[in-house]
């Protein structure tokens, strides 16, 4: 059955094309039959894991997020690459941003972090049984790496220190999944 909130699209316009992000403006058909437009950007998806230390600690990582001018403290994540699997994905960013290897790995769920604007989705990976074997950072990426426990982490959203959606969300499942 057709949702009775469905538009249809009627055409599409890429608007911008860059290395990441792709932006396009579309006229699509409203639920009454009106035509309307939408503009958004297409994101190739991301993984984001809740890295948990033998002690309970989670693993984060602080780093500079240009858009917005400031330091964030988040979870690991990265951008799935073209043809990527999303489970080595979720590896290739753990180890690379903060030097933690790990063949134990739990698969969560999905968040969509932007979707008044973009379809970019967020697949939530739970990793067990590090151990740390050294980063390997790409080219122009700066890290620090600490680590939180639970309570803390849950404190840091409250107090304004996390304020980044995809961390907020993967720590909702991080208290469910380690209490």
């Amino acid at each position: 059955m057709k949702d009775p909130l469905h538009e249809e699209q009627l055409s599409t316009q890429a608007v911008f094309e860059g290395r990441l992000l792709k932006v396009y403006r579309d006229e699509v058909r409203l639920p009454d039959g009106s035509i309307g437009g939408r503009e958004y950007v297409k994101h190739p998806g991301a993984v984001v894991v809740i890295p948990v230390l033998a002690d309970g600690r989670l693993v984060f990582e602080r780093q500079f997020r240009y858009p917005v001018g400031r330091a964030f403290l988040e979870l690991p994540a990265g951008k799935i690459d073209p043809d990527e699997d999303i489970l080595a994905c979720a590896r290739r960013e753990l180890q690379e941003e903060t030097g933690y290897v790990t063949e134990d790995w739990r698969y969560l769920g999905v968040m969509h972090p932007c979707i008044g604007y973009s379809d970019e989705s967020i697949e939530i990976f739970l990793a067990r049984g590090l151990e740390h074997v050294g980063h390997a950072w790409d080219e122009g990426e700066f890290l620090e790496i600490l680590t939180l426990s639970v309570e803390e982490a849950r404190a840091a959203v409250f107090d304004g220190r996390i304020t980044d959606a995809k961390t907020i969300t993967a720590l909702y499942w991080a208290e469910r999944e380690l209490s």
